[in-house]
């Protein structure tokens, strides 16, 4: 993958506000000595948007108040 776009990784999760917040997380795993899924000598911040990108890293949402009746 030559370069990695807003919307390749768009492909993978809801919205860009979803995407800036799972892009922040995985970029701190990374600093935090998580092993890149991708072949990359590139920054943390692109190797995390090529793995969102590629699909390798996804969002699970919470499901806030299932268990409970309103």
């Amino acid at each position: 993958m030559a370069r990695t776009t807003v919307e390749d990784c768009l492909k993978y999760v809801e919205n860009r506000y979803e995407l800036v917040h799972l892009t922040t997380k995985r970029v701190k795993q990374l600093k935090n000595g998580a092993d890149c899924m991708v072949n990359s000598k590139n920054k943390n911040i692109v190797n995390a948007l090529r793995e969102i990108a590629k699909g390798i890293i996804k969002h699970t949402p919470i499901k806030e108040y299932e268990s409970e009746e309103f």
